[in-house]
């Protein structure tokens, strides 16, 4: 696949995430019009920024750009995918349910224990409990996800053309920039925690949970479209990347890995049937931290940006502005070193933890 198909291919692909049911940039204002533009200029002296900030940092169905002084908002929707035993596969555009709509008997909740997820209700409007629907939306994350995949493959692919056609020589273009980033990863990466002699085999995981945390974390600080989802900050992506690592190094182990579990070397005969559920804990555990590490630390720069321009609206002072402004830039840096150096710790932990599985006893 040439460079020119993959990025045909990214643009299909977005726009069939946002153009079914409504054009992503439409204005969208609720049926009660005027009325509910007054309501909003009266809840403007009430801001909450504990909600404004979850809010930012949470998952949604839309990707929301802005809300202008009319009431009236301008968001991307996304597509839902829900279903349910009676009513089968159901498609549309979150555009139906955007700002508390009905739309085929399902609703978004904004408050109460299924905030933020699509329930299903009846002809009043009550939610039927225990009667959840399966959603299978494309949500701001997912898309988010789907956009930093593509431009990983375009970058690899493009990588790979260039080594083909140039060979060994002095690195050019895209070449030029990925390789140095490549070696890292393989000299004081790989090679260093998982040997000499069996570092190539996992080098395709770990350069792919590299690089697709970091685009994910540089995403995540730009403010607008295609950026501003906090995908490394949503604890269910950290899982699942924390689990490819858990069972990569599970199937990896060899015999010395698992006699050190169940039967831990340098301990009385007496204290071994002790350590087998304190090394099940840590195996365990070690997917765990690294699933919480980057989740915490991701989230925490979101939520530190966030409320440093909340103060501008607490304070309701433009005086305030250009203090909270600096900061902000203060912490935008600090977290694109943050988006670097989380994508380095969650590879390194990883290649630690699988050199620990295939490590042969000397």
């Amino acid at each position: 696949m040439t460079g020119k198909n993959i990025f045909t291919t990214f643009i299909l692909i977005i726009a069939l995430l946002v153009l079914p049911g409504s054009f992503a940039l439409a204005q969208e204002h609720s049926e009660e019009g005027d009325s509910h533009a007054s309501e909003l200029h009266e809840e403007e002296d009430e801001f909450d920024p504990g909600t404004f900030i979850l809010d930012h940092i949470a998952d949604s169905h839309e990707w929301h750009i802005y809300t202008n002084k009319h009431g009236h908002h301008v968001s991307v929707y996304l597509l839902v995918i829900v279903y349910t035993k009676d009513k089968g596969i159901n498609i549309f555009s979150s555009k139906h349910l955007a700002h508390g709509h009905v739309y085929e008997g399902f609703r978004i909740m904004e408050e109460g224990d299924h905030k933020g997820q699509i329930v299903e209700v009846d002809e009043e409007g009550n939610v039927i409990e225990g009667k959840l629907p399966l959603d299978f939306s494309i949500t701001k994350n997912i898309t988010a996800m789907i956009i930093a995949a593509l431009l990983l493959l375009w970058l690899f692919v493009s990588l790979a053309r260039s080594y083909r056609r140039t060979g060994i020589s002095a690195p050019k273009g895209i070449q030029g920039f990925l390789e140095p980033i490549v070696m890292f990863v393989r000299d004081d990466i790989a090679i260093p925690n998982i040997g000499e002699h069996k570092y190539e085999k996992y080098m395709p995981y770990l350069l792919t949970a590299f690089f697709f945390i970091l685009i994910n974390n540089l995403m995540g600080l730009v403010p607008v479209l295609p950026g501003g989802a906090n995908v490394t900050g949503n604890i269910a992506v950290t899982m699942v990347l924390a689990l490819f690592t858990f069972f990569i190094t599970q199937f990896s182990g060899n015999k010395q890995y698992w006699g050190h579990i169940f039967n831990t070397p340098g301990v009385p005969f007496w204290l071994k049937p002790i350590m087998i559920p304190v090394e099940l804990i840590g195996m365990f555990s070690k997917p765990f931290a690294l699933m919480v590490r980057l989740f915490a630390n991701i989230t925490a720069g979101h939520i530190i940006v966030l409320s440093l321009v909340s103060l501008i609206f607490i304070f309701k002072s433009l005086a305030v502005a250009p203090v909270s402004i600096l900061f902000v830039l203060f912490m935008d840096l600090l977290e694109l070193l943050v988006a670097f150096l989380q994508a380095y710790v969650f590879t390194l932990l990883s290649a630690l933890f699988i050199g620990l599985a295939v490590q042969e006893h000397h």
